[in-house]
């Protein structure tokens, strides 16, 4: 296929951090790249780079001659005093691309219900961010650099942008990157991922499911390698652990290579864990909406007419809708932050609830203060599954390192307010967490963290969200708003809603009054059956509760003296071998040497069961 641009030994540093060293890599016509790794790892800057909007340190980056290349940013480029008709075709007529299938289609699938003279000053940033991407598609690029196009998008509009880019070119032809948190959307549109992870990058065949499945082997062949260097590892502290023989001059290049292969430990990712916080417990009655109606405003358009909406414990609910349904406003009116303009909102005397809000509201009256202060505000002692952690090491299990908690919070990257806030709001120990639109600025591998998370959570849960594999993931129903005033029930679940708004299924009929999902069986736990002991699994009780008896011990310190003289031999032996060996290099008798090598691994094999034995009897010696 044809070569479109590429890299060659990039590299680029911030401050003392290196973010890409040495990166050489190119893009074909065809290829469909979706870009993954951690916030702050260097996914926009290898974009940016890439797209020769910003510079690296060394290397270079080349393009084929006549190569167009657009580039969509994070942050839209937009002059507010622009109609949105002159951000999108600038002074194009009409004529010139209404004729064209794909720009129609580009026109009605993002700009749809907009009014093209409309002042782009005047749109909210989701409607920008509509425009701005509409403005890049309606272009005759053959590559297109996408970052975090999914912001702001709802599930319709990510389900549409996921169309076009597989429609766009044929296989051959064209290309595009796309930097995205949303799963689903990698999934759907790329047939190669990179992962830009301690200033490297690796490349995967597939989407995100094939690329999770090979990170998953490469982590399962690293752990082999890492399990035989712990054996080997505790064969060698056996080695150190013996005391003054291991010290001899004798010994001396054994304990050289022993703390070689300790000190050898390879350097682990900086994994973000998400642990489960203390909950309030929570009673029967959680929260209800009853015949509610409300207005955005007072007097602005009509978001809810007499609605009535039940939760229950351990609900998990997803919450789908057009843009300016009043998804927000729902979490609003539970939480309790507005009141509706007729109905009532019913909480249970125990609900205790918490909001992951868009905005990250949250941290903005603590933009002076550092990430430890804001994290120990409250109290300094937290407990986190079972166990009680400072403030400090609660911030290390999210992902922020001692020198990073000393950051102002106003230092911080979305990414990391994101998971700032999120910590901040589980240490209040609520029962009912509410988030909105909660993938925003998190990368994958967060993502998969705050999941595991939300899969044990034991309170009831609401999530708004356009990330179709988040919702599938950690909701049990979800719910409907079609800007009608209503809330329906989805029993297809996000499919179900897609088909709804593409007309080719009608929209589930509601009853006037009431919806109440079923509850999650996370809520009541199933009990797991325990097996019958068998007569040889029987143990006794004094064998559950007590260790060695002193008898076990004193004999454990006899086989060690014992299993120490048996190595001290077999060490005498090995070196006697190796110095027969040497001495016999230089002749020509193979079977000599033939023996003395069948001897020397018999004494090796001899020494490595001697040393496993002592190590055991090391083990119960010292419990």
């Amino acid at each position: 296929m044809a070569h479109l641009l590429g890299a060659e030994g990039v590299s680029i540093t911030f401050g003392t951090r290196t973010v890409l060293n040495g990166i050489t890599l190119g893009i074909n016509a065809g290829d469909r790249i979706g870009i993954v790794g951690r916030n702050g790892d260097g996914k926009s800057t290898l974009m940016r780079i890439l797209g020769k909007s910003a510079e690296s340190d060394s290397g270079r980056v080349t393009w084929r001659g006549g190569v167009s290349v657009g580039f969509l940013d994070q942050q839209d480029v937009l002059e507010d005093s622009q109609t949105i008709r002159t951000a999108v075709l600038g002074d194009a007529a009409d004529h010139q691309w209404a004729t064209d299938p794909s720009k129609r289609d580009v026109a009605q699938g993002l700009l749809g219900e907009l009014d093209w003279e409309t002042s782009v000053g005047t749109l909210s940033g989701g409607q920008r961010r509509r425009v701005a991407l509409a403005a890049l598609l309606m272009a005759e690029h053959e590559v297109i650099m996408l970052d975090e196009p999914t912001n702001h998008l709802d599930v319709e509009g990510v389900a549409w942008l996921a169309h076009h880019l597989k429609t766009r070119w044929k296989s051959d032809e064209g290309a595009f990157l796309v930097v995205t948190h949303d799963r689903w959307f990698l999934d759907e549109v790329c047939t190669l991922t990179w992962e830009v992870h301690d200033a490297a990058v690796d490349s995967f065949d597939g989407g995100y499911a094939a690329y999770t499945l090979a990170r998953a082997e490469r982590d399962r062949a690293a752990a082999v390698e890492e399990q035989k260097r712990q054996q080997l590892v505790k064969k060698e502290l056996a080695w150190l652990r013996r005391g003054a023989p291991a010290r001899t001059t004798k010994a001396k290049f054994r304990v050289d290579a022993a703390n070689a292969l300790i000190n050898d430990v390879p350097a682990h990712r900086d994994e973000v864990q998400l642990k489960k916080m203390a909950t309030a417990r929570l009673g029967k009655d959680v929260l209800d909406l009853e015949g509610v109606t409300y207005r955005a405003g007072g007097s602005g358009p009509l978001l809810f007419d007499d609605v009535t909406f039940r939760l229950g414990p351990g609900e998990r609910v997803g919450v789908v809708g057009v843009n300016g349904a009043g998804k927000s406003t729902l979490l609003r009116l539970l939480d309790g932050h507005i009141e509706p303009d007729a109905g009532r909102v019913r909480r249970g005397k125990t609900v205790q609830t918490a909001i992951l809000t868009q905005e990250v509201r949250e941290l903005g009256e603590r933009e002076h203060m550092r990430v430890h202060e804001v994290m120990t505000e409250d109290k300094s002692v937290f407990e986190v599954g079972g166990r009680e952690l400072s403030g400090g090491q609660l911030l290390e299990t999210l992902g922020f390192s001692r020198s990073r908690q000393w950051t102002p919070v106003s230092d911080l990257s979305g990414g990391e307010r994101r998971r700032l806030q999120l910590l901040k709001l589980l240490t209040g120990e609520p029962n009912v967490l509410m988030l909105d639109e909660p993938t925003n600025d998190l990368d994958t591998d967060t993502l998969a963290a705050m999941e595991d998370l939300l899969d044990g959570w034991p309170g009831t849960l609401i999530v708004v969200s356009h990330d179709r594999y988040l919702l599938e993931r950690v909701t049990d129903h979800q719910v409907a708003l079609l800007d009608d005033g209503k809330l329906r029930a989805l029993p297809g679940g996000v499919e179900q809603y897609l088909r709804i708004r593409e007309g080719s299924e009608p929209a589930p009929a509601v009853d006037g009054r009431t919806y109440r999902g079923q509850s999650s069986s996370a809520a009541t736990p199933a009990p797991v059956p325990q097996a019958e002991p068998t007569a040889a699994a029987e143990v006794r009780p004094s064998q559950q509760t007590l260790g060695p008896s002193e008898a076990d011990r004193r004999q454990a310190r006899k086989d060690m003296q014992r299993i120490e003289k048996q190595m001290d031999r077999l060490s005498a032996r090995q070196a006697a071998l190796h110095e027969q060996m040497a001495a016999a290099s230089d002749s020509t008798d193979f079977e000599v040497l033939g023996r003395l090598q069948s001897e020397l691994d018999e004494a090796e094999s001899e020494l490595a069961e001697a040393e496993e034995a002592w190590l055991q009897a090391s083990e119960t010696a010292e419990e």
